[in-house]
Parts: structure tokens; sequence; C-alpha cells
């Protein structure tokens, strides 16, 4: 059964159908029509003519739509191909920018690549560029449409590029771009994941809007083009790596003896490194593992030519029947390893040495960092402490506890000091340097806290029932004069018994302290540690707390407790005897009692006050003890 059409129908279609049959272009379309009207058709045939007329054009539209999707499909298929056979990076990414401008029809299409050391992006591919200096040119991030697009990770296109002002204009840019005639520019970014590493350019010499399939097309191009750099970016990893691993097999089957042993000293290394062992026990693996003596010196006890050479180099080098290795990081001689008595060495040998050399100076290095961080946060709380800036007693307690301090012992503040003009210029700067250090490793040995302050250093360092603030501040001049090569004065201050609870006191402490180290230094005693308590009487002066019971019962207590427990009158000879100028004779007098009792007393007085109790200073300090036992007592009456 056929449906029979009208044979105008026919006719009205039948010649659009043979336009579209040989791919006619768009202007032969109006052809049919003007022939019917000049050969006198009805108003009929003339509508049915352009009714078929726009089906046609419809028709062949689509038609051209999907041969230019079947070409861009095409293209980025064979771009796709070749990327998957790639040998070759900069023959890909040429293909690429060929196939986007073939596609586009634009006059000019490029690509330029990002340059993470200079910041900038540079021209790599072009495709129809005619000028040498657009060939060359670099866009800061942010400069001219391709900056922009490198900088924000989005596409931008533009009709007219020297009147757009989305984008930052510099002179060279818009120089280069003025010498090849661009006018409309299309830029898509580069991915690597959310990493922009370049950007692919389509541009025209004249006026020109790039339609959105155009855009997406120009993506999925940039898109091939960063799978094609990654790809050749691993791909010359991998070589690299393959390389180095025939370079190591080599090395293995020429040298698997020597191999083993360096592996076994970098097995002994690794596991001295994770129990946190030190540098003589690197010396004693590697001495164990060369058959020789691996020795750690300081570096002025090194070869100072041989040290010099290793460092410059590299290398651990030759010295005599030795061999020195240098331990350095970042330019800073830290030391060196020296193997003694072997003249020669393997190569293999020689890099386990060196190896062992490396190891040294990162534990060196790490030691110092974990100190340097330690010091810092031992710093931190002190000086928060002195300067009153935390007075909450529950995170002092946190802090302190996370230093194995506890702030809720007594502690006595120290105050350590340099010398007065024992140094100077590059000399003092090193001495303070070692002064730190020093009073660092003291504080936290012994649980307590440090900090640099006033052109020196003070402590908070926890006090025992057994040692005295004095005997503290005897210590702690001996050892860190030791260790600063310089003499160092410390003065104590009496025991702050709950720094958590009373941080001001830390404060005053460190007042009283200071006191000690300036009496210390006008008495001529630099160099020495002292508490208030060693300067008698003039500890009252120094003491910020003005321990007048102290006092007393450092000086007189020992008569004073025998008195109590006799009921005897030691005190009152005592008095006697220093109203009576220290005359037996006189004292009996003024007693009443035989100057034979007089002579015992006193001798038992020698017992409990020791043998120097009557030389000058020793008798003011008494006296004054005495004094102030006299109106403590009548004010207790």
């Amino acid at each position: 059964m056929s449906i029979d059409h009208p044979p105008t129908a026919v006719s009205a279609e039948a010649p659009y159908l043979k336009l579209l049959a040989r791919d006619a272009d768009a202007e032969a379309y109006e052809q049919p029509v003007r022939t019917a009207r000049a050969e006198g058709a009805s108003a009929g045939r003339i509508a049915e003519l352009e009714h078929a007329k726009l089906l046609a054009l419809r028709v062949r539209a689509e038609l051209e739509g999907r041969r230019r999707r079947e070409a861009e499909l095409s293209a980025l298929f064979e771009t796709a191909h070749d990327l998957a056979g790639l040998r070759d990076l900069d023959e890909v990414l040429q293909a690429i920018v060929h196939r986007a401008r073939s596609l586009l029809g634009t006059d000019i299409a490029y690509l330029s690549l990002n340059d993470p050391v200079a910041g900038d992006t540079y021209m790599r591919v072009t495709e129809g560029s005619v000028s040498a200096r657009f060939q060359q040119v670099r866009l800061g991030m942010g400069e001219g449409l391709g900056g922009l697009v490198a900088q924000t990770a989005r596409p931008y296109v533009t009709d007219d590029y020297f009147r757009d002002e989305r984008f930052r204009h510099t002179c060279s840019i818009d120089t280069a771009v003025e010498d090849e005639g661009l006018v409309a520019i299309l830029g898509v970014p580069l991915l690597l994941g959310t990493d922009v590493i370049g950007v692919l350019f389509a541009a025209d010499r004249r006026a020109r809007v790039f339609e959105r399939e155009q855009i997406a097309l120009v993506r999925s191009f940039a898109a091939l083009a960063a799978a094609a750099i990654d790809s050749a970016n691993l791909l010359a990893e991998t070589r690299t790596a393959l390389a180095d691993l025939e370079h190591a097999s080599d090395i293995i089957r020429d040298h698997s003896g020597v191999i083993e042993r360096a592996s076994d000293v970098h097995d002994r290394l690794a596991q001295l490194v994770l129990r946190g062992g030190g540098v003589q026990d690197v010396a004693a693996a590697v001495s164990e593992v060369l058959g020789g003596t691996v020795e750690f010196t300081d570096s002025s006890a090194a070869p100072a030519q041989a040290l010099e050479r290793s460092r410059a180099d590299g290398h651990a080098v030759p010295h005599g029947d030795d061999w020195t290795a240098a331990v350095a990081a970042g330019g800073e001689l830290l030391g060196a390893l020296v193997m003694r008595g072997h003249p020669a060495l393997d190569p293999v040998d020689q890099r386990t040495l060196e190896r062992a050399a490396m190891v040294t100076s990162l534990l060196l290095l790490a030691r110092r960092s974990a100190g340097e961080a330690e010091r810092r946060v031992r710093g931190e709380l002190l000086d928060d402490l002195l300067d009153g800036r935390d007075h909450d007693p529950r995170l002092l307690r946190e802090r302190a506890a996370r230093l194995q301090a506890d702030l809720d012992s007594p502690h006595v503040v120290l105050a350590a000091h340099l010398g007065s003009g024992a140094t100077t210029g590059d000399r003092e700067g090193a001495a303070r340097g070692r002064l730190w250090a020093a009073a660092s490793h003291l504080a936290a040995t012994r649980h307590g806290l440090a900090a640099e302050r006033d052109g020196g250093t003070v402590l908070l360092l926890p006090v025992e029932e057994r040692c005295t603030a004095a005997e503290l501040a005897q210590e702690a001049a001996q050892s860190l004069s030791a260790a600063a090569r310089e003499p160092v004065t410390v003065g104590a201050s009496g025991a702050v018994r709950t720094p958590a609870a009373d941080p001001e006191s830390v404060t005053v402490g460190y007042a009283e302290a200071r006191r000690c180290v300036d009496a210390l230094r006008l008495l001529g005693r630099t160099g020495e540690g002292a508490a208030t308590e060693d300067f008698g009487f003039l500890g009252l002066l120094l003491s910020d707390g003005r321990d007048i019971p102290g006092f007393v019962r450092r000086t007189i207590g020992e008569v004073v407790a025998y008195d109590e427990r006799r009921s005897t009158d030691l005190v009152r000879t005592l008095d006697a005897y220093f109203a009576s100028g220290m005359s037996p004779a006189r004292t009996k007098d003024a007693l009443h009692v035989h100057v034979n009792t007089v002579a015992q007393r006193l001798e038992r007085i020698g017992r409990l006050l020791g043998e120097d109790w009557q030389s000058p200073p020793r008798a003011l300090e008494i006296q004054l003890a005495l004094r102030l036992h006299r109106l403590g007592a009548a004010v207790g009456r």
C-alpha cells in the first residue's frame, strides 16, 4: 500500500533534496524560490518552496553540526591515540595546538606552561605565529589574559583584547600581542587535579565571538595536553628510576659483599636513631662494621686541612693513615668522624663512613632542635611567671607538667651573670651562648625552668630539704662557669614556696637574686654563688622579705635552742659578754657568777657557734642578732 503525495509537494522538496545531496552552500538554497518567481508561479507554490527551503536549511545546519562534532571527536581521538603512544612531548603538544587551530579555524593557536621557580608562565608551543617577540613572551601571574587564566584556573575569552579591562595590561605583553596582530583570544587552563600547569590559547587577528561549543572543545584539548605533560613527566621519572636501578644492580653485582656490610651499618644506624642513640654509638657501630676504629671528634681536634677538604667536597678524605669525614649541616661544621689506621678504603666503605657522618649530623641537629624547642618552652613559661602574664594556677601547673616540673614544690630563683668586663665582642657573645645552653641543660636535668633576661640567665629550680639556697647557688656558679669558660656569678633568692599559686613571688625572688649578684660583684666575689643568708646582717638588706627571724635563727639559733632545752643562760651570758667589751672579768661581775662559770659558758657557746664566733664580722652579726632577739622577745611579751 502506498501513500501518494500531491505533485506540488514533491516538486517543492525535490530541488532542496538535490542541494542537500550535493552539499551545496547556503546561498544556493535561494535559487529555487527565485526561479519560481521568475516563472510566475502561484503564491501557494512560492509558499511551499519557502517552507521546504527552511526545512532544508535546518537539515543542512544539523548535518554540518554533526560533521563538525565528528571532526572534533576524531581529532580528540587521534590526539588521545598520540598520547597513548607518547614518544616525544613536544610532538604531542604541537599536534594538540595544530588540531585546535584547525577545528576552530583561528589564525593562531599556542600553549604556555607555568614556571614554578620564576613564578610566571612562558610560551612553549605556537602554531601560526609570525612574531619572534610573541613566541618568547613571558607572563607574570595575573598579567594579561593568559596570566589571569593561569592564576584563577578559569577559562577567559575576549573578542577585543585591547579594549578588555578585566585583566591587567602590561607594556611587554601588549607590545607582543600587538606585534602578532591579535584581537580575539580564548584561553583555557591546563589542569592537573586542582593545579594549573599552563594555558592553551586560540586567537584571531580580527574581532570574533567564540561559541560555547568551541570553548568546550579547547578545554578538551587542554585536558589532553595536561595529561600528555603529566605522562611525559612520569615517563621521564620512570626512565630515570630505571636507569638508577640498573646502575644499582651493576654495583650490587660487582660489590655484593661490600654492599652487605653497608646494609648492616645502615640497619645499625637506623636502630640507633630509633632508640635515641648518640654520636658515640654511631662511631662504635661503624667501627665494628668497617673493622677499624672510628671516633667522633670536635672540629678543633680534627686535622684542619683534611676537615676543610671533606666539608668542601662532601666526601671522606684520606690524611696519612686516617680518613676524615666532616660532620656538617648547612655550612656549619659540627665535628668530624675520623677512622684511624686505614690508609686505604674501597669506595663503598668510604661511602659508609660518609653516610655515618651524615647520620651523625642529623642526630646533632635533631638534638639541638629538640633542645632549642624545650629551652624556648621553658623560657616562655618562666617569662610568664616573671612578667605576671598568666595567674591561672591550673594553666601554670599544666604547662609545667608537660616539662616535668612541679610548681607546687619549693623553688629557688637564681640569677646568673657573666663576670663584669670578663669578655668583649664576639667572645662575649659566644660566652653568653654557652651560659644560656648550660643554664637550659641545668634546668632540664633539675626539672626546673630557665630564661634569658637582663643580659644574663634566670633559673627557677626546685630545692630539696637537704640542700640550701646558698649551696644551690654555689653549685650553679661552679657548673655554669665551667660551661661558659668564663666566671659566672650566681645569686639566689630565698625559697619560693608555691610558684603556681603565687607567681608574683617568682618576680620578688628574681629581684632578690639580682641584688645578691650585685652584692657579690661589689664585694669582689665575681664567679661565686651566694644567697641572702650568706651575707649575714647584710642579707637583711638584700632580702626582699626582711626575714629577721630567719637571720636570728641562722646566727644564734643554736644558742637559743640550747637555753630552751637545758634552761641555761647562754644568751644572757652573750649579751653581758659583749656589753662588757668582751671581758670575762667584767662579764662575771655583770652576771654575779664566778669567772670560771663565764669561761665554761663561753666555751659552750664556741662549740655551738663555731671557733670564729669572736672574729669582728661574726661578733657584729651576733650582737645584731642578740638585739633583734631581745626586741622580738619584748614584742612577744
